[in-house]
């Protein structure tokens, strides 16, 4: 049988067009529901995508204001990163991880020389694929360089990914209750939710009560954590993220994360910063954690890398933790980590940033997002509080006493916003939201950060109609 000529080219068919109703007959019928499909009944098909804008199969746009849980930070089909991903294609799409291709050296010694720069601290970079499986290979990395111990605490509200390691430091006991015990499930610390807290405190006053707390734990053997005739603690990290996002975009005082690193570095406890939500410039700057004051030992990263295009995600840890001697080959491994096709994104990624004064521009959006989200405060009472950091902002939505959450106005927000049927200059149009928060009441707003004025002035006005709508069906 002669062979197949390597170079010829097969013209790509399209499927035929089908009706939505067949489509999502197919899909009841065929796929699982287990993979984060079904929050919404019937779930929503969209048929592309560009810039803030998800396009249904009618060409009806969605002004999209989550961004794939802030995965596409750079804007949806960004040409800049779609040509670069073209490229790659083009030249090296596939290579095995036990060999090197130039992208993954590139991006890692970016990312490192970044991080020394800003904490003072060399490292390394280890990639693989998926938030989840980042944090999989940072609890290795962990447990590894404590000797063994399993144990970790992390944050009420906290959100660190679905695999067995990550849900084991995942505050929701509902990601772990049908998969058996967790021996390892992390100990969870009260988050500084201010507006949730006690009565009578300023975030910051709020945020030292905290730190004290935390610290107290630490005073006697009998507190359950620390051993002091050993000088040792039984828990080997604290995971954080910067801004709680799964937990609704939570934002500490300024000074709440400098005095939990004092706390763990006094007692051997190793700091993890989870940014796979909040980096590459979501708060404004390239890592969330930044703008605390704060030297991580571990930074985990994911989502914005690659703009959504090819899953990659990653560590950063500090040398001591990482260097070779520490943290032999072999020591994790998946097929698909350091992917040339992700890496050469997440390289024409970081060279975007360096070329663009991200910080500058998304601390301008942001606030006029923010100044918009108070202005709706004003008008309507039901939006309990709104707070934000660059372009990761949030709104609670409640009762009409401001305060007590409301799920089912939220709900119907959502649903009304999928619907399509809103009004924009005499057009019908979309909005596509986000729903986190301890109660799932809070909007969590992760536009684009490339977002115009207009559309934030857009987004307003469509709030506006959602907020006004729902209230009447309700």
């Amino acid at each position: 049988m002669p062979h197949a000529d390597p170079h010829h080219v097969v013209p790509f068919a399209s499927a035929p067009a089908r009706s939505e109703a067949d489509l999502l007959a197919d899909e009841a019928r065929y796929c699982s529901f287990g993979d984060t499909v079904h929050y919404t009944e019937p779930p929503k098909i969209f048929a592309r995508c560009e810039g803030s804008y998800m396009y249904d199969r009618a060409g009806l746009p969605y002004l999209d204001l989550q961004m794939w849980y802030s995965a596409c930070n750079f804007g949806y089909a960004n040409p800049r990163l779609n040509a670069a991903l073209k490229h790659q294609i083009d030249t090296l799409p596939q290579v095995a991880s036990q060999y090197l291709h130039v992208e993954k050296i590139e991006l890692a010694k970016i990312i490192a020389q970044d991080a020394e720069r800003k904490f003072g601290l060399p490292g390394r970079v280890h990639f693989n694929v998926g938030g989840a499986q980042a944090v999989e290979d940072s609890l290795k990395l962990v447990r590894n360089f404590k000797g063994g111990k399993s144990l970790m605490m992390a944050y009420e509200g906290g959100y660190h990914g679905r695999t067995l390691g990550a849900s084991a430091i995942t505050s929701s006991y509902r990601y772990r209750r049908r998969y058996g015990h967790f021996g390892d499930r992390a100990m969870f610390l009260p988050f500084p939710y201010h507006f949730r807290g006690p009565k009578g405190m300023s975030k910051e006053e709020y945020g030292e009560q905290l730190v004290r707390e935390f610290a107290r734990l630490f005073e006697t053997e009998y507190y359950g954590v620390w051993d002091p005739k050993a000088g040792e603690c039984e828990y080997a990290a604290l995971y954080v993220e910067p801004l709680q996002g799964t937990g609704g975009y939570v934002l500490p005082p300024k000074n709440y994360f400098a005095g939990i690193k004092k706390v763990l570095d006094e007692h051997g406890m190793l700091m993890v910063v989870d940014e796979i939500q909040m980096g590459f410039y979501r708060t404004g700057k390239l890592w969330g954690i930044e703008h605390f004051g704060v030297k991580p030992d571990v930074i985990v990263f994911g989502k914005a890398l690659t703009n959504g295009l090819n899953p990659l995600s990653g560590l950063w840890a500090r040398e001591e933790l990482i260097n070779p001697k520490q943290f032999p080959p072999g020591s994790t491994h998946s097929t698909f980590n350091a992917n040339p096709l992700g890496t050469a994104v997440g390289l024409e990624t970081m060279r975007m940033l360096a070329e663009t004064d991200y910080e500058a521009m998304v601390s301008a959006s942001g606030a006029h997002f923010l100044a918009g989200l108070r202005d709706l405060q004003k008008r309507h009472p039901e939006v309990g509080d709104v707070d934000g950091l660059g372009l990761a902002l949030r709104a609670e939505i409640c009762e009409a006493d401001g305060f007590t959450p409301s799920k089912k106005l939220v709900d119907r927000m959502v649903d009304i916003g999928l619907a399509g049927d809103l009004d924009h200059n005499g057009r019908k149009i979309g909005l596509v939201l986000d729903i986190g928060g301890y109660y799932k009441n809070v909007i969590t707003f992760a536009p684009s950060l490339h977002i115009s004025g207009a559309e934030i002035d857009l987004a307003m006005s469509l709030l506006d109609q959602l907020l006004t709508r729902a209230k009447r069906s309700l």
